[in-house]
């Protein structure tokens, strides 16, 4: 027989087996855990490698950047435009130097007969600057001796704008005959005349297209009237001399077909401090050398760099 106390063991015993088979493989007293083996100590350092890894994130992709000439509205103030080539003919150099020392004497008509020595250079102002406008509308068509004959006889009776409008059409016809066109040169020279009188003062413009826009006077005249009368270097002043000289030299891109063609073209590639050399230069050498008919080729320092004179 069992006494009391050891039945008491004896029951409290199978209740702690009861309850460690319950709880499974392990367990054991509360706050103690069995100890993981080799198996679990391999899985959780896997666990702890893959959880402190860095995230590889997607690369994103790179934009390749390609720089563009902007316009002039994109560009800056300060940015230099870009410089494009510029056509120039061949030799041109050389035949301008060779054109010079041909005309070093300045012995022909233009030199002492033209513009520059038609108008009183005692008169007003003013006054010059309409003889040297009248000079250059008596002009066309017509060589420089008939030019300053016709200004001498208009200079005599006092050439000013109230003169002229004051001189009956028969008496100014009389005044500048043998010039060209000069029944149709009257009439111009009374309309604009008038025009000065009324808008200018008796002055003339100060503009190319004023000037244009006067009757009788073109482009020739308007560029030389700024060069002359009021010492503006507007454009090159091509005359027939001019043409046909830059056409034989080739100094056009392209054959031009009037003067004011050949003023665009050789603008495009002629220096400006040329500009206004070049008409008295060539109608010189027009009116000696290279004349529109049997040019002196033989006489010519170009003869060897001038295309057209390969070709005679």
């Amino acid at each position: 027989m069992c006494s009391p106390q050891e039945s008491g063991m004896t029951a409290l015993s199978a209740r702690m087996l009861t309850r460690s088979r319950s709880l499974g493989p392990g367990a054991g007293p509360r706050g103690c855990r069995e100890e993981p083996g080799p198996l679990r100590r391999r899985e959780a350092a896997a666990e702890a490698r893959k959880s402190h890894s860095p995230v590889k994130r997607p690369r994103k992709a790179q934009r390749l950047r390609v720089a563009y000439e902007g316009s002039d509205s994109e560009k800056g103030e300060g940015a230099e435009p870009l410089k494009v080539p510029v056509w120039e003919p061949q030799d041109w150099q050389q035949q301008l130097v060779n054109i010079r020392a041909m005309r070093n004497k300045k012995d022909a008509p233009v030199d002492h007969l033209g513009t520059e020595h038609c108008y009183d250079s005692s008169a007003p102002p003013k006054v010059r600057r309409y003889q040297v406008l009248l000079s250059l509308m008596l002009s066309s068509q017509t060589k420089d001796q008939v030019t300053a004959g016709a200004m001498q006889r208009l200079r005599a009776r006092g050439l000013t704008v109230d003169s002229i409008l004051q001189t009956d059409d028969a008496t100014l016809g009389k005044l500048i005959y043998p010039v060209g066109f000069w029944r149709s040169k009257v009439k111009y020279i009374k309309q604009t005349s008038a025009i000065l009188q009324q808008h200018y003062g008796g002055d003339i413009p100060a503009s190319v297209a004023e000037l244009v826009a006067l009757p009788g006077v073109g482009p020739k005249m308007a560029h030389l009237a700024m060069a002359v009368a009021w010492g503006t270097v507007s454009g090159i002043a091509v005359d027939t001399h001019v043409h046909r000289i830059a056409n034989r030299l080739r100094w056009t891109k392209k054959a031009t077909k009037s003067p004011e063609e050949t003023r665009a073209a050789l603008e495009e590639w002629l220096p400006r401090e040329l500009w206004h050399e070049i008409n008295g230069l060539l109608v010189g050498f027009g009116q000696q050398t290279c004349l529109p008919v049997h040019p002196r080729c033989h006489a010519c320092l170009n003869q060897a760099l001038c295309p057209a004179a390969q070709g005679l």
